[in-house]
């Protein structure tokens, strides 16, 4: 057979089956239109931007820029940076203390804001019942995240565990009532909403949906120490970096060898899959790479108590010790794991698991050496 015919014939079996090379971190969705990856490639300009006093950063801020936390392995993934967050917790009542600066604690102030007040961070809230610190998580496939159908996500709740295998997932919901779903505690309904309020308490940069700034430590910023006037940028950028977020692929999972595909298996036998649901999907969408796009998302968007080892704060209806069940996206390339960065390997962070993760967790300590390596193996492949 020619060399000729025997590339044919290959090319010929890819179209057939589909093939694509792997989407890498920081791709964009397959299936986007011309325009649309245009708008991804202008709201990525967006996100890398590096903002000044002069162009709206602060009084108050965490970051410069969204691609300053979001940037392991490339835009829009993990950082190294810890955030403090702090609530109050009173007789099962959760308040985000909105009017001593909200929940998060901006670890940064402008030079024109150190020398009117003398700090360099915003005032811990006097309040407040608990600390937490929150590392920068990755925000591959939000998009996809964003359109699963609330019904879909309410199907695996099981708040008064009927089923009896001690896992009770139950839903968060913001001030207003509507399912949450962003966040380590599921509080932000929507994308938009969780870019447009970063936007605020990361880099001080109001916006059109977030017009105003926060307070500092329930008091008004002092005149003269913020010149931009609101918002700080304008609905059209805003939009554009909504854009590139939502835009933004799941990297491919590495090819299973036989160990790997072992490890896959026990994932579902010991319970892991009861709460990291392999896959999701989308239901209607306008932009066909988001339409009804079945994907691996290795959760159910649900609270989970997770036990008093790893409780902190609350937020919304979620108690100290609950929280969302974490995306197992980009697993490889991460440095640290669980919402704090306690957990150094995937073995530590597996046995960090209390409350209803107690069962899995007891059950992968109970597996054999070789059958834990194979579990590992398949983590590090997503």
């Amino acid at each position: 057979m020619s060399r000729a015919v025997v590339c044919s014939a290959v090319a010929a079996l890819c179209l057939a089956a589909a093939c694509h090379k792997p989407i890498r971190p920081g791709d964009p969705l397959r299936g986007l239109t011309r325009e649309q990856r245009d708008r991804f490639a202008r709201g990525k300009a967006v996100f890398d931007r590096t903002f000044k006093p002069e162009t709206g950063l602060g009084p108050l801020f965490n970051s410069t820029g969204c691609g300053e936390c979001h940037e392991n392995p490339k835009a829009g993934g993990r950082g190294d940076e810890v955030e403090v967050h702090a609530t109050a917790f009173r007789a099962k009542v959760c308040d985000p203390l909105v009017q001593e600066g909200g929940f998060v604690i901006q670890q940064h102030t402008t030079p024109a804001l150190k020398q009117a007040l003398g700090i360099d961070q915003e005032p811990f809230p006097p309040s407040a019942t608990a600390r937490a610190t929150r590392t920068t998580a990755e925000i591959f496939a939000r998009g996809l995240l964003d359109l699963v159908p609330e019904a879909d996500i309410l199907a695996y709740a099981d708040p008064d565990d009927r089923n009896h295998d001690g896992i009770s997932g139950r839903p968060n919901h913001s001030v207003d009532g509507r399912l949450g779903r962003f966040g380590r505690k599921a509080f932000v309904p929507t994308l938009a909403e969780f870019n447009a309020g970063a936007f605020v308490a990361e880099m001080g940069i109001t916006n059109p949906a977030e017009p105003t700034e926060e307070n500092i430590g329930g008091k008004p910023i002092p005149p003269g120490v913020d010149p931009v006037p609101d918002p700080e940028i304008t609905q059209a950028a805003l939009d554009l970096t909504d854009d590139f977020v939502r835009f933004l692929a799941r990297p491919s999972p590495a090819k299973l060898c036989k160990r790997g595909r072992r490890g896959r298996d026990l994932f579902a036998q010991i319970g892991c899959a009861a709460c990291h649901v392999p896959t999701l999907r989308t239901g209607p969408s306008p932009i066909h790479a988001l339409d009804r796009k079945e994907f691996p998302a290795y959760t159910d968007l649900l609270l989970h108590d997770m036990g008093p080892e790893l409780a902190d704060i609350c937020l919304g209806r979620a108690t100290p010790s609950e929280f969302r069940t974490e995306p197992l996206i980009d697993l490889r390339d991460a440095k640290s794991f669980l919402h704090d960065g306690r957990a150094s390997t995937l073995e530590q962070a597996i046995a960090a698991h209390g409350g209803e993760g107690s069962g899995a967790r007891d059950r992968f300590g109970a597996l054999a050496p070789a059958d834990r390596q194979a579990l590992i193996a398949f983590l590090d492949s997503l």
